[in-house]
């Protein structure tokens, strides 16, 4: 009967997924009690907190450390050099990866660069750029950059040259191709890159925040760890593990939305094997998501013109959260909009004209 339980790669049934993250986080914070508690507990204090120490600490961070503030700008830095690692690889991938011409004479030099030690150059971009933001985030993105590039052409190598050759053989040429068989495959495969990205993305992120400390996370773990506040230590590392958690939830849904094939299963003898079946709280979630889309978007839009006029408060949440790193948030969202009216367009517009 729980066979799967024991099964190699076997498939855990839908409805055993939520208890056994339930039993693995209780599971967790149960060996963290037993290690730490006690007069005399296996491992001492200063090594490893109590869990109820930890749980204090965030509202040591709170109220002295302005938690929320430093989590938004760390989180600014982390859209903004996906932002720019994402414009610039994507395009050099795509012009080096199906031409030989620069294939032949930059590929040696995209393997080679990464080898680079990040934590090395980070003097080279305090010279560069100081030691503001557009440092961290140009350091971030340089560090997404040197996996992301040969990750393209490595997804461009692996297209199947079935579809190439069916393409060519229906009369497209080297633009359409690239359009109709590499982009969409290649980005696709990309998306599952880049959400594993996100975890080494933060790593980049605590160093260059902590060399040049002008705000985020990692200027307060590191200020934790010199005054030898191991459970506020503990707390920003519980705190960039959510984020982390809550970042790979958002890639996750929008690689549903944004490529629904690759959650068809194989068509199979059994016409009901042939889609997964959308199911009812699928349903709701995706509702109640377009609901919180359209209450973020009015709330987006009068702090914007709060922003600039001031017309409802003299304090400027952008500027007080955000700083010079407001950019990041309008980026996304304008982003958000114009996909959103773009598919739009293709549902009704494009629809009647047919």
């Amino acid at each position: 009967m729980m066979s799967w339980l024991t099964e190699l790669r076997g498939a855990i049934p839908k409805k055993f997924k939520i208890p056994l993250i339930i039993a693995g986080v209780v599971l967790f914070f149960l060996t963290w009690l037993l290690l730490a508690s006690g007069a005399n507990p296996i491992i001492p204090g200063y090594a490893l907190p109590h869990p109820s120490r930890v749980w204090n600490a965030f509202g040591d961070l709170f109220r002295d450390n302005e938690l929320v503030r430093n989590t938004t700008i760390s989180i600014a830095h982390n859209l903004g050099g996906y932002i720019k690692a994402i414009l610039w690889a994507i395009p050099l991938g795509f012009l080096i990866g199906p031409l030989p011409m620069f294939r032949g004479s930059f590929q040696p030099l995209i393997d080679a660069i990464r080898f680079l030690p990040l934590t090395a150059v980070t003097s080279l971009f305090i010279v560069w750029y100081g030691i503001g933001s557009e440092m961290k985030i140009n350091f971030l993105s340089f560090g997404i950059f040197i996996y992301l590039l040969p990750t393209v052409i490595l997804r461009i190598d692996e297209v199947d040259d079935v579809y190439v050759k069916t393409v060519y053989t229906l009369g497209a040429n080297k633009w359409q191709t690239i359009k109709s068989v590499f982009f969409p495959a290649v980005i696709s495969r990309l998306f599952d890159d880049i959400r594993v990205l996100t975890a080494i993305s933060w790593t980049y992120i605590i160093v260059a925040e902590t060399t040049a400390a002008t705000g985020g996370l990692g200027p307060l773990t590191f200020a934790a760890q010199r005054q030898g506040r191991v459970d506020k230590t503990f707390a920003i590392l519980l705190l960039i593990m959510l984020i982390g958690l809550v970042q790979d939830r958002i890639f996750s849904y929008l690689d549903r939305k944004f490529f629904p094939f690759k959650y068809q299963t194989k068509p199979s003898y059994d016409p009901s094997d042939s889609l997964k079946k959308i199911s009812v709280w699928d349903s709701i979630l995706d509702f109640g998501i377009r609901v919180m889309g359209f209450i973020f978007l009015g709330l987006y839009v009068l702090v914007v013109i709060n922003e600039y006029t001031g017309i409802f408060s003299n304090v400027k949440v952008l500027d007080y959260f955000f700083g010079d790193r407001s950019w990041t948030i309008h980026f996304v969202i304008l982003s958000i909009i114009a996909f959103t009216g773009y598919g739009l367009y293709k549902k009704y517009v494009l629809k009647i004209q047919k």
